[in-house]
């Protein structure tokens, strides 16, 4: 992809950082609601009030001493996932999706023993992957399966779906992919392949690889060009749900489908990057400007979503 003048940016209506700090972050997001979801056992409590699933809830580790603990709950699991609840970039979290003997497989096929996930837990207590170094409190999840017709896109991680929600509407999503590169995580700025998804349909638009175009995933060799994510209206229902649990006008809302339970609510961001806009093809600008000049708002979050199904379509 070459360089792109600043008219060109304008005239796609990109939102640049600097413009998204000052007229949405910091006007549309009350600091009281930050800790909501930079804390993710906070933001799994919230939302559960307002009908939003996610992972289900193995064990809360708070103190040294509820390590121990640890040990005797893991002992029949099969899979789970270790996360530290003021983790950011996915960093601390360990995944186990499966058991060799006494010792646990990890997604990337490493084996581990149990003294070294209990020095993970303490690591973790000590804020060792939190914001600003504070210590923390550890959570223990049930291991996410995604269903076979989206895991098959993805190198060994599971893949997740980016929503922006501006004042409770779904504006824009993305699907995110974890690569070789990414070292199976699906985070953009690791390597992570980004598929923008149309709004009104839930099917797959154009895909970047650190910014630039792709047409097929670096390591599965498979075309990005005809994915459809399925339960898509119910998946939006739920990003706009999250705004009646957070108050927060501008957020990410990161989802992943199980193949048991649906869709699931992984974490909130209260400050989402903008790659989301090169994943579309398109800026964010037009559509927030509509959402903020819409006369009559709509109250409830099936109206919210049915709304941004139609208005932001790719036709």
């Amino acid at each position: 992809m070459g360089w792109i003048s600043p008219f060109t940016l304008n005239r796609l209506g990109m939102l640049n950082m600097n413009r998204r700090n000052v007229d949405y972050i910091a006007r549309y997001n009350d600091r009281s609601a930050y800790p909501l979801v930079d804390n993710k056992l906070k933001t799994k409590l919230v939302v559960a009030e307002y009908g939003v699933k996610t992972p289900r809830l193995l064990q809360v580790v708070r103190q040294q001493h509820e390590i121990s603990h640890f040990r005797e709950m893991s002992a029949d699991l099969a899979g789970f996932a270790i996360k530290p609840a003021k983790g950011s970039g996915g960093k601390g979290i360990t995944v186990v999706t499966g058991r060799d003997g006494d010792e646990f497989v990890k997604a990337s096929g490493a084996r581990i023993g149990v003294d070294v996930l209990e020095r993970h837990l303490t690591n973790i207590l000590a804020g060792l992957y939190s914001l600003a170094g504070a210590s923390d409190v550890a959570i223990v999840e049930n291991l996410v399966q995604s269903t076979p017709d989206l895991a098959r896109y993805s190198f060994q991680g599971v893949p997740d779906i980016r929503i922006i929600v501006f004042q409770g509407y779904p504006v824009m999503a993305m699907l995110r992919l974890a690569t070789k590169a990414s070292d199976g995580k699906a985070n953009l700025h690791q390597g992570a392949v980004g598929v923008g998804l149309d709004i009104g349909t839930g099917k797959s638009l154009n895909a970047v690889q650190f910014n630039r175009p792709i047409l097929l995933h670096p390591d599965t060799g498979l075309s990005l060009g005809n994915i459809h994510i399925v339960a898509w209206d119910e998946m939006l229902e739920m990003a706009s749900r999250c705004y009646e649990a957070t108050g927060l006008g501008y957020m990410g809302v990161d989802l992943v489908v199980d193949v048991e339970e649906g869709p699931l609510l992984l974490e909130l961001n209260a400050r989402p990057g903008l790659a989301i806009q090169m994943a579309n093809g398109c800026g964010l600008l037009p559509r927030l400007r509509a959402i903020e000049n819409l006369k009559r708002p709509h109250f409830t979050p099936g109206d919210r979503a049915r709304f941004a199904m139609e208005e932001f379509h790719k036709r």
